[in-house]
């Protein structure tokens, strides 16, 4: 019985090692470079890495437009965003990044270096443009509400987003300490209420990867937001939905900026 409960031991122990070592690679899933000429490109240089951001509706008459910053999922091939943020967000240039060591971007993803890369971003961007809002998808949610609580954003929009990683991570491995063992924690409720913005939620009915209840326990740190459960979806397809597009294209109609 003692060996069994040691091997037990040593088992548990060497799984939990493996989850420590082994945790940015499994939270980060870099996308491939992806070359398309039709579309304009940024890139930025931050501290420690340069950036691949596409632009869309470039303002070429120097009019000041009004900004949106997009951050994506961990695994998210963001340029297939592209012709749906051209047709959606015509009255805004949209700048869609690839973090750090995605799709061509330099360097290694932490939650460090993707919080001052977006900060970067901003501080580079702003005095091109009347205004600045962001949308957050996923992990992109937690970078979109850090940059908010940071900065001067308009409008924010998070898209299937969580309290915090290292409760969804919990949630995904309930049998080990993930909380003690995690090193990016990406606790979005710890900063919630220095956001000023205008928000704006939608989560999926069958969310998977994020469940609702992380959603939810967010939205009790952010009073203001006005949220929507998107039926019938789940984490990846929530985009798709008619829904989904509509509630997102009419938060950022500026006929009605009053919110």
């Amino acid at each position: 019985m003692l060996k069994i409960f040691s091997l037990f031991v040593v088992l548990y122990t060497l799984s939990c090692l493996f989850l420590y070592i082994k945790q940015r690679s499994i939270l980060y899933f870099p996308t491939a470079e992806n070359v398309n000429t039709s579309t304009d490109l940024l890139w930025l240089q931050t501290s420690d890495a340069t950036l691949k951001i596409w632009i869309i509706n470039k303002d070429e008459s120097n009019q000041q437009k009004p900004a949106i910053l997009y951050f994506g999922g961990n695994s998210e091939t963001v340029e297939d965003n592209i012709t749906d943020y051209k047709n959606m967000f015509s009255d805004f240039t949209v700048y869609i990044i690839n973090y750090r060591g995605y799709g061509g971007s330099t360097g290694k993803p932490t939650e460090a270096g993707l919080f001052s890369d977006a900060l970067s971003i901003y501080d580079q961007l702003i005095e091109q443009h009347s205004s600045i809002s962001v949308i957050g998808r996923s992990l992109g949610s937690g970078v979109a509400s850090y940059v908010a609580a940071h900065r001067d954003v308009l409008k924010l929009v998070l898209i299937t987003p969580y309290d915090s990683i290292r409760n969804v991570a919990q949630s995904h491995y309930p049998f080990f300490p993930v909380k003690w063992l995690i090193k990016d924690h990406f606790d979005s409720t710890s900063y919630a209420s220095s956001i000023n913005s205008q928000i704006l939620v939608m989560y999926a009915e069958h969310d998977q990867v994020v469940p609702m209840v992380h959603t939810k326990e967010l939205l009790k740190f952010l009073p203001s937001a006005k949220s929507h459960l998107i039926k019938g979806t789940a984490h990846n397809d929530i985009s798709s939905n008619i829904s989904y597009q509509k509630i997102l294209k009419d938060f950022f109609d500026l006929a009605n900026d009053s919110g």
